[in-house]
This record gives structure tokens, sequence and C-alpha cells, in this order.
């Protein structure tokens, strides 16, 4: 009997040890879709609280953890284990575990992950280097953005809590969200965009009064930035897609500047009750966790026009031809039919021998046209490049051949002109070898 409980005790413990490691499992493969919250201190938890519960009520599953912590990584077992990276960790010099500069680079090349990123004046090494990578070059250590005009009432006398205004933003939607008046609050670091990265996106600038500099020093350099050159929130799209926001404030997002008053310094300036931080910090957490602005392509046909039914093995030089593709928006969780305007199809052999817009129906794009007296390997090609949106890249190859013998015209109209040479040559050596034949000299009579 005491053999038979020992028994039953040791398949038990054995089956609990089973489906412990399978709970284990399920959590660790349940990580993939979550956002990394990398944090200096956890007290920003607190001073960015209101930050952090929107993401949550937009169904982000946030995952806190010190920038230092030894037991960071991105990956297990080739795998990413989250889809975005928030680092909201200034001053920090180096990461913790495995997550340096070279893996949050491999993470937004390899992995189209994206990543938020906030800097201060206490900026360290390894956000500089971060910015780097991304096509941004960040001032030196102790420094801020400073505008001896466009300051706040507030200031503390260094005139570096900047009010923005909405025409120093990007004019794109997608990305700031809809026009506001409201200005925004910035105090923090200034940044140069490398002029020969075309991703990188200004998204917003200072004015021409603004310089970054050591906030306690005589300028006696030329500064870093000046002028609208100065960037203090900068974006930038991959070309695989993967986002990065970088702003160079943390306090930005943080509660104070959401809840502070906002009134220029200069008399007469209009008082605005909080500024328009949230609302933007909100727009770009939408934009750069792709929320937003993500196409996708659907069903793509095309036919000879009149025949739905089926596709040609090859199309013949100068056919009339039916296009049509479905371009699918994310909005509010949910795909849906995009609305652009501006979608154009080329039709490509090695140049583009045909390019014009798309029509849009309900649920498709399409468009008609005669195939070109060229014959080859042709493309249906369309190649969406829409600031905010993502990369919309669509190829589907055909053939194009030429006419058979059967379907040439007997009598080609611009061959008339050797059609008449031929016959009239063919006239007139008829005429020449009758006068030839029939042409008979008269012959003299013979004199002694």
């Amino acid at each position: 009997m005491g053999h038979v409980v020992f028994c039953l005790c040791r398949k038990m413990a054995l089956n609990l040890s089973v489906f412990v490691a399978a709970l284990l499992l399920c959590a660790g493969a349940s990580e993939g879709g979550k956002t990394l919250v990398l944090l200096e201190n956890f007290s920003m938890k607190e001073t960015h609280s209101v930050f952090f519960e929107d993401l949550k009520s937009r169904g982000h599953n946030l995952v806190f953890k010190s920038a230092d912590d030894p037991g960071l990584a991105l990956s297990k077992y080739g795998e990413y284990l989250y889809e975005n990276v928030i680092i909201f960790a200034p001053s920090v010099e180096e990461f913790g575990g495995t997550i340096d500069v070279e893996s949050i680079t491999d993470f937004i090349d390899n992995g189209q992950g994206n990543v938020l990123m906030a800097a201060s004046s206490e900026v360290g090494d390894v956000l500089r280097d971060l910015g780097r990578e991304v096509g941004l070059e960040l001032d030196e250590r102790d420094t801020a953005v400073i505008d001896h005009i466009n300051y706040d009432i507030g200031d503390r006398g260094d005139h570096t809590l900047m009010v923005v205004d909405p025409n120093n933003v990007l004019n794109a939607e997608l990305i700031v969200g809809a026009k506001r008046a409201t200005p925004y609050l910035y105090r923090g670091l200034g940044m140069t965009a490398d002029i020969d990265n075309p991703l990188v996106l200004d998204i917003v600038s200072g004015y021409t009064t603004s310089y970054s500099y050591f906030t306690d020093q005589s300028v006696t350099d030329y500064p870093h930035a000046v002028g609208k050159s100065t960037l203090l929130v900068a974006g930038l799209q991959a070309r695989n897609n993967a986002r990065v926001i970088f702003s160079g404030s943390i306090e930005f997002f943080s509660n104070e500047f959401f809840a502070h008053p906002v009134q220029k310094a200069i008399q007469g300036s209009k008082k605005y009750e909080h500024g328009g931080n949230r609302d933007l910090a909100t727009a770009l957490s939408k934009w750069v966790f792709k929320e937003v602005g993500v196409l996708r392509v659907g069903e793509v046909k095309h036919h000879l026009q009149g025949n739905k039914g089926s596709i040609p093995a090859a199309y013949t030089i100068e056919d009339d031809v039916r296009y049509q593709i479905e371009i699918q928006e994310l909005v509010n969780g949910e795909w849906v039919p995009f609305k652009g305007t501006d979608v154009q199809m080329e039709f490509v052999l090695i140049d583009s021998y045909v390019c014009m817009y798309l029509k849009r129906s309900a649920k498709q794009f399409y468009t008609e046209f005669k195939l070109p007296d060229v014959y080859g390997v042709f493309q249906f090609k369309v190649d969406y490049n829409h600031i905010g949106y993502t990369h919309l890249y669509s190829s589907t190859q055909v053939s194009v051949r030429p006419f058979e013998h059967t379907q040439y015209e007997r009598f080609i109209p611009s061959a008339y002109p050797y059609y008449a040479s031929a016959f009239s040559m063919m006239i007139g050596l008829f005429v020449f070898s009758m006068v030839f034949l029939h042409f008979k000299e008269n012959k003299k009579a013979k004199t002694d």
C-alpha cells in the first residue's frame, strides 16, 4: 500500500513539474508583442505616469526595467521578445545585460522593431552613439537649447524652458496629429541631422533665435546647432519600415510638462492653461509604435479588358489591359481600404514605359491602359512612398510578346509609299519589256 502511495505521489510530482515547465514556456513565448521600458530610475514611473497610462489604455503591455539591469535582453533563442523599446534613461553610460548600441541597431534593422528615446542635458555616451546610428548628432553633455526670446515666463533664468509654436512642428498629421494652436514646452538637448541621411524627419525644430550651448558659459565657439537647424524632436523610418523617435528632452513626456501652463515671457503674449505636449506625445507614440500610418497590399489582379476570367500566359503588344490592386490601412486596429489619391503604377521593362495615377473604387485601386509596342518581360510595379506611411511595394511580372504572323495587317497604311514604288517598278518593267520586245528598227536599202 505504501509503495502504491509513493508511486502516485511521484507521478503527481512529475506531472506538476511538466505543468510548471509548460507554463514557463508559455510565459516566455507570450513576451512577444510587449514594449520594453528602460528607466534611469523607477521614480520615472511616477513622474511620467500619464504618458505610460495613455500607452496602457491603448493596449500596450509595458515591461518596466532598470536600464542597467544585468538580466536585460532583447532576444532569446534567436527570437525578439519585444516589438517596441522605450529608452527613458538620459544619463546612462552603459546598458545592462546583453543590450548595447549594436543590439538595438540590430533590433531596428533585423527585427523591424520600433524605438522611442528621450535624452536630456545630462546625456550619456550610449544615447549619443545611438543618435549617430539613426543619423542624428547630439550636442555635448551639460548643453541645452537656449532661446532668449521664445522662453516661458516660468523659466529659471537661463532661457532654456522654450515655448515652441505649432509652426515649428512638421506638417504631417499622421506623425504629429491634427493641427493645433497650443504651443509646447521644451527643455533639453539640441540635435542636428545628418544631411546625407534622407530618412531623418525634422519633427520639431527650433527658432531662428535658438542655439545649443553650455548654459553656464559665454559663447566663445560656434554652437553645435543654430537656428532652425536645431532639432528638438526627430524621427526616422528605416527602409524595412522600423520607426524611431528621438527627443532631446525627457521632460517633454513628463506629467509636469503635460499640465504646466504656457506663456511666453514677451509682454502681451497669450497664456494657455497647459501646453500641447500630451497631444503631441500621444501622436508621436502612435506613429512610432505603428498604430497609424501602416499599409499593406491585398489582392493584385490584371487581365485583358473585358475578360475577367483568366490571366493570359503572355500579353501581346498593344493589348488593352486592366490592372487592379487592393491596398489596406490599419485604422484603430482594423484593416480598412486605403483612401489615398496619389498612388501610382508603373509598367517597367528596364525603364518605365507607362506611369499613371491609379483610380480608386470602394475597395481597390485600378487603371486601364494600352501596352506599349515593345516586347519583353515587364513588371506592374507600385512603389508608394508618402511621409508618415510605411513603404508600400508590389511587383507583378508579366511577359509581353510581339504579334504573331497572322495578327499583322495585310496592308500597312504607313507602307503605302513602298507599295507604290514596288508596283510602279513592276509597271515600268512591264512597259519597258513590251517596248523592247516589239521595237523594230527600219533597215535601209543597200546601194551599190
